[in-house]
Parts: structure tokens; C-alpha cells; sequence
């Protein structure tokens, strides 16, 4: 129960990225779906931030002094955050606004040619 406890960021992700899929299945509305693929990509995004965080850690460009020689610098390197789950998410920050941006707009174009944001009544006029 401890490390149930001790681990509740995660079950914060999973409840984020579960309330996302359920909106992206569940709903007829296709706002409501843009908005649920939204949440599940918000959530990924803050998981790989956590990963990549690390308790009294510091930034790995940052020299602790001049002269250390390559096997000093090793064992420092446990001291250092991981910047590549950060770095990989701020690619990943502009894909999900860009697909945000896009699929809004289609939404949009949507609702000007049929009048309606529900599948079933899409499907109803398509077919």
C-alpha cells in the first residue's frame, strides 16, 4: 500500500489518460473527442516530464569546476537530470497543438457543411 501511495503521480496519469480515451470513444460529439485526444496527450506529455525529473539533480551543462578529468565527470553524471524526455516533449507539445489546430478546424468545416457535430448524424447524411 506504501509504494501504491508513494507513486500517486502515476495513478494521476492514468486517471488523466483514462478520462481521455473514454471521451474519445464514448462521445458522439466531435468536439468532445478532439477534446478527449487533447487530455490523453496532456497526460503522456506530463508522464515523460516525471520520468525525467530527478530529486537534487542538476542540469547537465552546468561544470562544477575547471580541471575535473573524464572519470570524475563520470561519476558525476548520476547527479545530473536526464534532459531528453524534456527535450522529446517539447516536440511533442507543438505536434499535439498543431493536431489540436487542425482537427478543430476541421470540425469547423464540418459543422458549415453538415450543421452537426454528432456521428450518428453525420453518418445519417453521408449515407
Amino acid at each position: 500500500m506504501e509504494y501504491l501511495i508513494s507513486h500517486y503521480n502515476y495513478w494521476i496519469y492514468i486517471l488523466l489518460m483514462m478520462v481521455g480515451l473514454y471521451a474519445m470513444l464514448a462521445k458522439n460529439n466531435l468536439i468532445k473527442k478532439v477534446i478527449g485526444m487533447s487530455i490523453f496527450q496532456t497526460a503522456i506529455i506530463v508522464f515523460y516530464v516525471s520520468t525525467g525529473a530527478k530529486r537534487e539533480a542538476t542540469i547537465p551543462i552546468i561544470a562544477h569546476g575547471h580541471g575535473h578529468d573524464t572519470a570524475h565527470a563520470v561519476i558525476n553524471a548520476a547527479h545530473y537530470a536526464n534532459p531528453l524526455p524534456h527535450v522529446l516533449m517539447l516536440t511533442a507539445i507543438v505536434v499535439s497543438v498543431g493536431t489540436l489546430g487542425v482537427a478543430l478546424a476541421i470540425c469547423l468545416g464540418i459543422y458549415r457543411r453538415y450543421n452537426t457535430l454528432e456521428e450518428d448524424e453525420l453518418q445519417e447524411q453521408l449515407q
